[in-house]
Formats: structure tokens, C-alpha cells, sequence
């Protein structure tokens, strides 16, 4: 048994064949259990607050994943309760290698997701942020 209804999943391979991506996503989650709200995570090591990634997209996402897991399992949840992400962007050419990066960690999670191109983060050396919604089953 699945722990969350998962209603219209879909693959951004068929939606956006235009696009080097392959996320499994949803257009909505009916979730039961814990809900747990993640602060944005960015390209920063949790335990010294060191930026890391430096002008490097994809590996900012891979960090912001990284953070994710990590908070998730300390408020008792996997990456499997994930609910909702939203992604946001200083330029929409990091999509692709963002999104690529995003899909990896959520392999067969889909969660409803969101993209937002923003003018600028918090530091002018973050590129990506990312923020999640989980729902940890009672």
C-alpha cells in the first residue's frame, strides 16, 4: 500500500519532449499523516553553513537534495513522503540540469512540484532553492 494518493501521475519525458528531463511528478497528493514544512535549502552545508557549489547549478541542487533528505529523516519522514516541492531559479537556464538533479532524489516519489524563476535568493552566490512539503504516515 502506497502512503499517499498520488492523482494524475505523469513523467516530464512525455509532457515536456522538447526537454532533456525525466521527473516522475503528479498533479495532486492526498496525504495522511504528519505534515512536515522544509525550510528552503540551497546550495549550504547544513552543519557549518558554508555555501558550497559555487556558481554551479546543478551541484547547489544536489546539495539542496542532500539537505532534504537529511532534515527528513530527523523529523522521522524519507524522501518517499515528500508531498510538494517548489523549486525556484535565478535563470531559467538551470532548469534542465536543476530539475535533472531533483529527479534523481525523487525517483518514483511524484510530488506535486512548482518552478519559479526569481530575480535573486537571499545571497547573490545561491542559484537554486528548493522547499518541501512532506506528510510522514502515522
Amino acid at each position: 500500500m502506497t502512503t499517499h494518493e498520488r492523482i494524475r501521475p505523469f513523467n516530464t519525458k512525455v509532457t515536456y519532449p522538447e526537454q532533456n528531463l525525466d521527473n516522475d511528478l503528479c498533479q495532486a497528493v492526498v496525504a495522511r499523516g504528519r505534515t512536515v514544512f522544509l525550510r528552503g535549502q540551497i546550495g549550504q552545508n547544513l552543519d557549518t553553513s558554508e555555501s558550497v557549489c559555487i556558481g554551479d547549478a546543478q551541484g547547489q541542487a544536489e546539495q539542496a537534495m542532500h539537505n532534504i533528505q537529511t532534515l527528513l529523516g530527523e523529523a522521522g519522514g524519507k524522501l518517499e513522503h515528500i508531498c510538494k516541492i517548489t523549486i525556484y531559479l535565478v535563470d531559467p537556464r538551470y532548469r534542465e540540469e536543476v530539475y535533472r538533479t531533483v529527479g534523481k532524489w525523487l525517483r518514483g516519489v511524484y510530488p506535486v512540484s512548482t518552478g519559479i524563476v526569481v530575480s535573486a535568493l537571499a545571497r547573490p552566490e545561491w542559484l537554486v532553492e528548493i522547499d518541501a512539503m512532506a506528510v510522514i504516515p502515522d
